[in-house]
């Protein structure tokens, strides 16, 4: 494993104290600050068209969905290529080249608030996804180049703690700057440039990372190049595995995501807030799972914790179906009824533990998938995961759209997600039965 910047080899030191070493840093509050941007852009966008303003030709009911659609569609067409440039380029050079693009996406985005025009809005959020489309890759295959083996688990711990925690604090601000009187698109317009801004001062100290592949000839065909990249990760089947198991990850976690609005006022009876609250439950849940992980694997890059993972989502998604089901039914709570409420307890209880076993889930298998990829190779299997990533959860909003217009309710629809969690993640340790045996192993030195 290359490593341009030896450090030393501290196994007690915990993942904490990678943020104070230039190797992770500058990095981490890079990518931190571009997942924070796309979500305040994002949520301020879509509560100014869902309650600010009247365009006939963008229905209410499907703006949330077009916005969604237009963030991920560059991630399928695109993915490829931000794969291509990640093995090919100075890493870090990319990721500069990346924040560049970030502030000039968010300057127009500032006139499209200002001036209230929803088309050039769309315009960037697009480009938007197109951004984090090229970061994707470049992201995950900098930790392998930077951090040593045992230290792979916690750094990957804390991006997807970082992750969740920016994606939390951009819909909080973006909700909360856009519903300002009078001044509310101005200040968003503002946001977005000066955090783009901040990202790429942080970027500026991100250290050099020689290419990986830099003779590679970029193929600027999406569909050849997504094939190859799925040759490349099919390769080595234990991967592959791997990246299919992530992909249900996300599948499974944007069922909740998606249904966190609906389930909050029909299920819960609970307003605008409690649903907030789900989103800040969950991602207080996947923050504390993906930081736990370094200390469970013993600062190993360990499978074993894959199954533990997937035995708690399911659990704890199964009692919140539960929970749920026996409900009354009562007026419309503010945040304070619904949390002074015991009933409530169980519920917000699941919601955080079926999370924080998610990040338990997901961490040790990106940490796998680049402790065993080709240094050279690394950025493309990133590009074919997130390619694999965005299928999975297009597929889970078709569905879970295609269930509630069948009649089933929420709770039902959180059921057989909690079925199909079962039967596809055993499906995928059965397939990889090196999962299960260091899960074995695990609990015997537990």
């Amino acid at each position: 494993m290359h490593d341009p910047i030896p450090e030393s080899r501290d196994t007690k030191a915990n993942q904490f104290a990678l943020l104070r070493q230039r190797r992770f840093a500058p990095f981490f509050w890079t990518q931190f600050s571009g997942a924070a941007n796309d979500n305040l852009f994002k949520f301020a966008f879509t509560v100014m068209v869902t309650y600010q303003l009247s365009v006939s030709w963008l229905p209410v009911s499907l703006a949330g969905l077009v916005i969604g659609a237009l963030f991920i569609l560059p991630f399928l067409l695109f993915s490829a290529t931000s794969g291509q440039l990640a093995d090919k380029l100075d890493q870090a050079v990319l990721m500069r080249l990346v924040k560049n693009l970030e502030i000039g996406i968010m300057a127009l985005a500032a006139l499209g608030f200002a001036t209230q025009q929803v088309a050039v809005l769309l315009l960037c959020t697009f480009l938007m996804g197109l951004h984090s489309t090229l970061f994707g890759p470049v992201k995950f295959a900098y930790l392998p180049r930077m951090l040593k083996e045992h230290e792979l688990t916690g750094g990957n711990g804390m991006v997807e703690m970082g992750t969740f925690v920016a994606i939390l604090l951009g819909n909080v601000a973006g909700g909360l700057l856009v519903a300002m009187p009078e001044v509310g698109h101005t200040a968003v317009a503002v946001a977005c440039v000066a955090v783009a801004v901040l990202g790429r001062l942080f970027s500026g100290a991100i250290p050099s990372v020689p290419a990986t592949a830099p003779d590679l000839k970029i193929n600027w065909n999406p569909i050849t190049e997504t094939l190859h990249n799925l040759r490349l990760a099919r390769a080595n089947p234990t991967v592959f595995r791997t990246l299919l198991g992530i992909s249900w990850m996300w599948f499974f976690g944007a069922i909740f995501l998606s249904q966190f609005p609906s389930f909050a006022k029909e299920v819960l009876h609970g307003d605008a807030q409690v649903a907030s609250l789900l989103l800040v439950l969950f991602s207080v849940g996947i923050g504390a799972g993906s930081l736990w992980c370094e200390s469970l694997s013993r600062q190993r890059v360990e499978m074993g914790l894959a199954p533990l993972g997937a035995i708690g989502m399911t659990v704890f998604a199964v009692d919140l179906y539960l929970a749920s089901c026996g409900l009354p039914d009562v007026p419309m709570m503010d945040i304070t009824t619904f949390v002074a409420n015991s009933a409530h307890w169980r519920v917000m209880a699941d919601l955080v533990l079926l999370s924080l076993f998610a990040g338990i889930y997901s961490v040790p298998m990106y940490a796998l998938i680049q402790q065993q990829s080709h240094t050279s190779e690394c950025a493309r299997i990133i590009a074919a995961n997130n390619i694999i990533n965005a299928l999975f959860m297009i597929a889970s909003s078709l569905i879970a759209g295609a269930l509630l217009g069948a009649g089933m309710t929420i709770p039902e629809v959180i059921f057989w997600t909690v079925v199909a969690n079962a039967v596809v993640t055993l499906a995928i340790f059965m397939a990889e039965p090196l999962y299960l045996q260091r899960f074995a192993g695990w609990l015997r030195s537990v």
